[in-house]
């Protein structure tokens, strides 16, 4: 069943991937940030956001579990 979390879970592990696989977006030098091209800043910086954005996947799938067994249990009752 496709609920509004479970969309926000999609988005959250899908976004790395279309970030990267459009390259064009991120295929330049400039801006230059501490001596770092953008080119190599650009994916550093993902990987940092893909593993926060997992991590909230993660956790929010976690309470759209928790939700489904509660009211499979609370319906037996």
């Amino acid at each position: 069943m496709v609920t509004p979390l479970r969309v926000v879970i999609a988005l959250c592990l899908v976004a790395p991937f279309v970030a990267m696989l459009w390259v064009g977006s991120y295929a330049k030098t400039d801006p230059v940030v501490i001596g770092i091209p953008f080119f190599y800043w650009y994916q550093m910086l993902w990987v940092l956001l893909s593993t926060g954005l997992t991590m909230i996947a993660y956790k929010l799938w976690q309470r759209d579990q928790r939700a489904r067994s509660a009211s499979k249990g609370g319906a037996s009752k």
